[in-house]
Order: structure tokens, then sequence, then C-alpha cells
């Protein structure tokens, strides 16, 4: 894979690294860390009244004089799924998290995690395809799962998606996705309303794509206004039937004009949900429902107590961005946006647009960020119990790229768990990892064993400093690794130390769902 070129490079950590070779073992010490404001440390709680946890069904943990092949020491140990929250050690055997105990463990390699927290591997759910320049900055902020949640853009079958990404091509983070009706719709020709014919055919493609690996399928008719509800509707039905979820980006994304709203475009993604039972997702909802997010998160919530399946995802940013030759920028947009010129900005420069570079960049499809977005919407989804992250991007080596792709899950844990208190570091721990887990595993049975730090478990794991962990990545400079990351495991493997990415670790997997 081509080596990432950041500006500027990641640097070496400052925090300490020990890593012993042979069997040695470290003398247990004590721990203050948290999240408290201005990144002041509190203390934890008692280790002992907590119980380490251990996936159903999973094999009892080997005794105590095991040598485990990896040792993580002395970190605060989170586990969200559990609630467990105590300083411990974690024993990996092979791929999995063989042994959690509050008593030191003995390793063939010994990692350090005095004041650091141990976190299950975070999983990013709107993402794209894992390019082999991207995918490195994702690995640098903690993500070990990668889901193009938001649609993939090829196909599924022998020569397609999964098989792009096999032998040296392999990613060193797990990478699935969902059918892209956007996609597949271009590729057979269809530009208007989907004929009853042409209707089917995208259904049945959708069926054989979820036996062929896909986990869910995104409607977007925002970018393909050409998608009618009929054709969402039969969509729906298919992967209701086949007990996999929907993800939308939904129809309007601006708080008028009435019928042409972006409740009115909620209003319609959640009757799809009612009509047919499917697990509907909405995509960055800050981005979506600016100006009116309270009243979406009520229409939201009042579906759930309906007891329909539906959540959410944001991304913790003030901007959002997109292509400006897509849908998105037809018409009045300043007006629907409530923006001008000046308030877009070239990804990857400096440059704030005017009307003349607006019409030249539009030309050319770049991706410009948009400073649209309240900070008390990104807040109010932030602080939804049923949302998730999901940064909605990737980075590609144009750097034409929003942030979000190499900063999104430090930047919630930094700025706005510990600096602005939004969460509990727990509470947003969870949305990185068990809770896009759980809204996805009905029909994929391996992510049930992600999420989650538990015995049993696979050993994708995140350890990261609380009190320095932030986002590097900017508009101007939008490939940037992360501060604050310091070790990260995939299936058990080594894939960054506080030197860098392990280029030689190549250790992600395909998710994908059981067949119906």
């Amino acid at each position: 894979m081509p080596e990432p070129t950041p500006t500027p490079e990641r640097p070496v950590s400052r925090r300490r690294f020990l890593v012993l070779g042979g069997t040695g073992m470290i003398a247990a010490a004590a721990m203050t860390t948290g999240c408290g404001g201005s990144g002041q440390r509190v203390t934890v709680r008692e280790p002992d009244r907590m119980v380490p946890p251990r996936l159903a069904g999973s094999a009892e943990p080997p005794p105590g004089d095991t040598i485990f092949d990896t040792v993580i020491h002395g970190g605060r140990v989170i586990d969200p799924d559990s609630g467990f929250d105590a300083v411990a050690d974690v024993g990996l055997l092979g791929e999995r998290i063989a042994s959690i105990s509050i008593e030191p463990l003995t390793g063939r390699t010994m990692v350090d995690a005095t004041g650091l927290v141990v976190a299950p591997g975070f999983i990013d759910v709107l993402s794209y395809e894992p390019n082999s320049y991207g995918v490195w900055y994702k690995l640098g902020d903690g993500v070990t799962t990668n889901l193009g949640m938001h649609g993939i853009k090829t196909p599924v079958d022998a020569r397609g998606f999964f098989s792009s990404y096999t032998g040296s091509a392999a990613p060193p983070i797990h990478f699935g996705g969902a059918f892209s009706d956007q996609w597949y719709r271009d590729s057979i020709g269809v530009r208007a309303t989907a004929t009853e014919a042409q209707r089917a055919k995208l259904e049945e493609s959708l069926d054989r794509g979820f036996d062929a690996g896909w986990i869910g399928v995104a409607v977007d008719p925002e970018y393909a206004t050409s998608i009618d509800t009929t054709e969402w509707l039969g969509l729906a039905r298919v992967a209701q039937r086949n007990g996999m979820p929907l993800f939308t980006h939904i129809r309007y994304s601006s708080p008028e004009p009435a019928g042409k709203s972006s409740l009115d475009a909620l209003d319609e993604a959640l009757r799809v949900a009612r009509d047919t039972g499917v697990s509907l997702h909405v995509d960055h909802i800050p981005s979506m429902a600016t100006h009116v997010m309270p009243e979406a998160i009520s229409r939201i919530e009042a579906a759930r107590s309906e007891g329909l399946d539906v959540t959410g995802c944001f991304y913790p940013y003030t901007f959002w961005g997109t292509y400006l030759g897509s849908a998105r920028f037809a018409g009045d947009w300043q007006s629907r946006f409530r923006i001008s010129y000046n308030d877009l900005q070239l990804a990857g420069s400096s440059e704030r647009l005017t009307e003349a570079s607006f019409k030249k960049y539009q030309a050319q499809n770049k991706l410009v960020v948009a400073y649209a977005i309240p900070q008390e919407d990104v807040l109010a989804a932030v602080k939804a119990p049923w949302t998730l992250i999901g940064s909605d991007a990737i980075p590609e080596s144009s750097n034409n790229n929003h942030p979000r792709g190499a900063g999104c899950f430090s930047r919630l844990l930094g700025p706005y768990v510990r600096d602005l208190q939004a969460l509990t570091l727990s509470e947003a721990l969870a949305k990185c990892t068990v809770l896009p887990a759980r809204r996805l595993e009905a029909r994929v049975p391996m992510l049930a064993r992600k999420g989650r730090l538990q015995m049993g478990a696979d050993a994708d794991i995140t350890v990261f400093d609380p009190a320095t962990i932030a986002d590097r990545s900017t508009v101007e400079h939008p490939a940037v690794f992360s501060e604050g990351i310091e070790h990260v495991f995939v299936m058990g493997q080594h894939a960054l130390t506080p030197a860098g990415v392990q280029k030689n670790v190549l250790a992600g997997r395909p998710i994908t769902g059981q067949p119906a």
C-alpha cells in the first residue's frame, strides 16, 4: 500500500512507551484518569467492585500462570457494553481477548497502559471503501472496523468489492458495507423515476447482494432525487425480510419551505419504517435537520416510543461537506442552508469561495465544506441516547477531503467529552463501539464479538490518553493523524504504536452477513 503523506507527519507520542519482551511482569500501579474539564484527572472506581466481563458462551479465562501473547498492563479498562470500568490487565491470546484481570498478568510482550484508557476498537458505520491512502488515517483515529453504510459504489460479485481487498491489498482494519441504491440505479441506466420493472430489478439485486455480503441498504434521495417513495418502500421490504437495516440520507436538508423541509423528509423516512417494519438509520442528523434539531429529535423519539427501530448518527463538526456537482447545490442553496458563497471553503485549502470560484469548482465537482451547522445542533445529536458516531468520510489522496475522515472519533473524545463535557467518557465510547455493533449484528454475527472489551471478544482494542486525545486534521490539512491514540490492536496484532502505523500489519477482515 502507498505511504500516506499527512501534513504534518504524525508525531511520535510524548508519552512513555514501554514494551518488555519475554515474560517479565510489571508491578501493578494505581492510576487516576478521566474526563474532567480542561484535561483535569479524576479518580476511577475501585477495581475490586467490578467483575471482569466475558462474552456469553465464551471459554473460561485461562489459569493465572498463563503466559499471554500480549498483555496490556495497568490501563483504565472500559467496556461500555457491560459497564466494566477499572484498572486492569488485558491478556491476548491469538486473535481474542483471553483474560481481563485486576491482578497482574504475564505476557511475552508487555504494553504499559498506565494512565491510559483501554477501550474496544472503534467502529465507523458511515464510511466508504477502505482505500489504501485513507484507511491508515482511520487506524490513526482508533478505528478498527470501517463500514461503508452510506453505500459502496462497486459490485459485490466475485470481481467486486470484497475481492478487491485480499492478499497484499488487505487493509489494516475490518471492512464491509451497504448496497447503494443510487449507484446501482445509475449502473443500469435509471435516471428518472424507476418503472415497475426497474424497481423489481433493483430489489432482486439487493436480495442477491445480501447473500453476497452487503450488510444493509443505503437510500439517498437528496442525491438521487428521482428515487420516489415507492422505490424506497420496495427496497425497505427486501431489507426487512432479510433482517438488514436501511441507512438513509433523507430527501431534504433545510428547515423550509413547507412540504420540502428536512422535517417533511424525516417524516417520509419514518413512514417507510412504519409501513415496512425495517430497521431505520438516519445519516448524519445535524447536517440534515439543521436549525430544526429539537423537533427532529422529538419526532424520532416519538417513533421509537411507537416501537419503531430507529437510530441516527452524527459527526462532531459544525460544518458539513459535499461535492459541488451534487444535487445538494441545486437551486437556491443559499436560502435553504442560510449561508453564502463565503461560508464555503475548498477542502484541502484555505480558500473561501466567491460566485466566480463556485462556478469554476462546480464544473470540476470539487468538495467544499459549508459552515452551516449551529453548535447547539451538534450537541443535541451528541447527547441523544440513540445516536452513534459516523464520520461520513475517508481521506483520499487528492486531500480534497473533509477533516472528519481522519479525526472524527478523537474529536468526540477530546473536545466534546473532555473539554465540553457533553457526555461521560463511557457514554461517548458506547457511541464509538457497542452501539454501532448492536445496530448491525442481528444478521452479522461477527459484530457480536466486536465493540466489546470482554473475554472471548475479538482483540480489536484502542488505547488512548484521555488528557491529550484530539483531532489534528483541519479543513486546510485534512490528512493529519489524531493526537493521543497510543496503541491500536486489530485481531491481536499491534497495528499502531506510539511510533506510528505499522505497514506490515494487514489484519483487516471482511464483515459480511449470514444468508437469510
